[in-house]
C-alpha cells in the first residue's frame, strides 16, 4: 500500500503553512511552491480541498495567502489526508461489504480491517504540531531506529 501523492503533498503544504504562517501572516502558495518544489497549480487544488474541509482559510488581497483554520495541535494527520483523498480504507470491502462476494466469510478481511484500524489510529494520534516540533521529530527518528523487522521496539545495542 502506498500513500497517494495527493495525500503526501497535502501534508507538505500544511506543514509549510504551519511553519511559516506565524503571527497571523498568510502564507502565499507561490512561496510554498518554491520551498516545497511543488507545482503552484497542484497546491491550489490541494488548498481548495483543505479549505473546504475547514483546515485552511484564505486571506484575499496583495498580502493574501493561507492560514491554518485551527491551531496545529488541533489538526490531526488523518483530517489532512482525508480532506484530499476521502475516507481511509485500504480495501473497498472494508467500507462496503457488498463490493466483495467473499466479504462475509473472508478470514483475510479481519487482518485487513486491523491494518486499516491501526493506520487510522496512527494518523489520529499525531497532529500537525507534532510534525513541526523538532523534538518530536528527533524522538520519532530514535524510536524508528530502534524498531526491529516486526515493527516493535527493540533495544538499541
Amino acid at each position: 500500500m502506498k500513500l497517494s501523492t495527493r495525500a503526501r503533498y497535502a501534508l507538505r503544504l500544511m506543514l509549510d503553512v504551519a511553519k511559516n504562517g506565524k503571527q497571523g501572516a498568510p502564507v502565499s502558495l507561490a512561496l510554498v511552491a518554491e520551498r516545497t518544489a511543488l507545482s503552484r497549480g497542484y497546491l491550489e487544488q490541494l488548498a481548495m480541498a483543505l479549505k473546504n474541509a475547514r483546515l485552511l482559510r484564505g486571506v484575499c488581497g496583495k498580502q493574501g495567502g493561507y492560514l491554518l483554520a485551527r491551531p496545529p495541535q488541533q489538526i490531526t494527520l488523518r483530517e489532512i489526508i482525508e480532506a484530499v483523498i476521502g475516507p481511509l480504507h485500504i480495501l473497498d470491502c472494508l467500507e462496503d461489504e457488498t463490493t466483495c462476494m467473499r466479504a462475509e466469510g473472508c478470514e483475510c478481511r479481519l487482518v485487513y480491517a486491523l491494518i486499516n484500524r491501526r493506520i487510522v489510529e496512527v494518523l489520529e494520534e499525531f497532529t500537525l504540531a507534532d510534525m513541526v516540533d523538532p523534538h518530536w521529530n528527533a524522538a520519532m527518528t530514535q524510536m524508528l531506529a530502534g524498531m526491529g523487522d516486526r515493527g516493535r521496539p527493540q533495544p538499541l545495542s
